[in-house]
Order: structure tokens, then sequence, then C-alpha cells
């Protein structure tokens, strides 16, 4: 393993898009550390895929509703890898049933609240402290912010909030060369995409796209890892919407 590999951090990376972002950052030459919550079996196969993607691979379970433990992650991820964070992504959040906002649950707003603008604003927080010159910061949200679809609101809601954040960012951080971006997906096919959806519900979101199908979570990551890269050096403040001409 090569020891001058720059070092990326993906919160919420142990399965679905921040998973496949971990091993796009690897094809692509870095060191990755990554978060997870509950996922530890999840996590442990992606440190065990290491030794054949050439890099170093490792998880630290973390809660980013906890701005000390955010940024404890960062210090120690740098220690451990003895290097500064080249990149962070900040992927990790959740979503719950949909519901018309008339009828939106308390706890379910109050937990999109902590976990997907909170929590968010603690990474990215973390991440504009942290990121090294010249680095970048990439945070996931999704294409829902600008195609509404009853029931959603709220959910779509948070992830608009992260990407004025993101916007803000780009400015304040471009003294120091770190471009800050989002990645807004359509529907991807994830484990909690296919979670409680009958094939006639996955059939419906396939159908969102003229093109007729959901995405992967690698294609999502290959636009991470493009962001990430040098090839995206004069691209910040942007919010790419990889869906599938759904908007």
């Amino acid at each position: 393993m090569k020891e001058n590999r720059q070092l990326a951090l993906v919160f919420g990376g142990s399965r679905g898009i921040g998973a496949a972002c971990v091993e796009a950052l690897v094809r692509d030459g870095m060191d990755v550390a990554f978060t997870y919550t509950t996922q530890a079996d999840a996590a442990r196969e992606l440190e065990a895929k290491a030794d054949a993607l050439g890099a170093r691979i490792r998880g630290y379970q973390v809660d980013i509703r906890d701005a000390a433990a955010v940024d404890a992650v960062c210090r120690d991820a740098m220690r451990d890898f003895g290097r500064p964070l080249q990149a962070v992504i900040a992927n990790a959040g959740i979503n719950v049933p949909p519901a018309p906002l008339a009828q939106f649950p308390d706890a379910d707003f109050q937990r999109l609240v902590e976990v997907n603008i909170v929590g968010a604003f603690n990474v990215l927080r973390a991440a504009a402290r942290e990121v090294s010159e010249g680095g970048a910061i990439v945070a996931l949200t999704t294409s829902l912010v600008r195609h509404a679809v009853p029931g959603v609101g709220p959910y779509s809601a948070t992830k608009a909030a992260v990407e004025c954040l993101v916007r803000s960012m780009s400015k304040e951080l471009a003294s120091r060369t770190v471009r800050v971006n989002a990645v807004a997906p359509g529907p991807v096919d994830t484990d909690l995409f296919r979670a409680g959806k009958t094939d006639e519900a996955k059939q419906r979101s396939a159908a969102m796209s003229p093109m007729n199908r959901v995405g992967q979570p690698a294609e999502v990551a290959e636009v991470v890892a493009f962001l990430v890269s040098a090839k995206a050096s004069w691209v910040s403040g942007q919010i790419v919407q990889t869906n599938g001409a759904l908007v």
C-alpha cells in the first residue's frame, strides 16, 4: 500500500451510496475512513476489502447528531492514517415513511431535522475546519428538492437546507481553494430504497425518470469521485443532479 495516498472521510459509508463512494475513492487512489451507526457487520465487510483494493480502509462508529463525536472522528482519522483530510463526503442521513403534511408525525419530523439538518451541519462544519487547502467537500442531497412528490415534503426540506449550507460554504472556503458541492440523486437502488416497497412501488419510482429505471449506487459514487478529483478543479457551489432526466 502506498503511504502517499490522500485521505478521504465518508460519513455514512458502510452501505449503499456511501459504500460505493468508499470503493470509488479507493479506486482513484485515496485511503478512506468512513463512519457508520448500527451497521457494524457491513462496516467490517467493507474494511476487509482493503487488501484486495490496495488501500487502507477503516470504519468508525459515530452518531452525527453529536457534534463532539463528529469533530473527534475527524481528528481520529487524521491521527490513525497519519495525514490530513483531503476530502469529506457528507452522506449520512435518514428518511421516514411518507405522509401528507397535515398528518406528518411530530416524531418523524424531529428525527429528520436532527439527523438531516443538525447532523449534516455538524459534519459540514467539521469538514470546513479540517479539510486541507485544495481539498473537496461533497454533500448528498436529493433531486426531490426540485421534483415535488406528495408525502416527502419534510424530507426534501431537510435536504434543501443542506444545499443552502453547501452554497454558502463554497464561497466561504474559496480562499483556501476548498471546493464544496452537492450531489442530488433521484431514486437509487439501495437496501433502504427497496425496504418495504412492493414491485409496483419500485416501478413507480423507476417511471419517474424517462429512462424508466432507478439509479445504481456506483453511478452516484462516480459523480462524487469526479467532484473530489482534480478534474473538477473549477467546480464549486454546484448541485449536481444524478437522476436520469427526472428534473
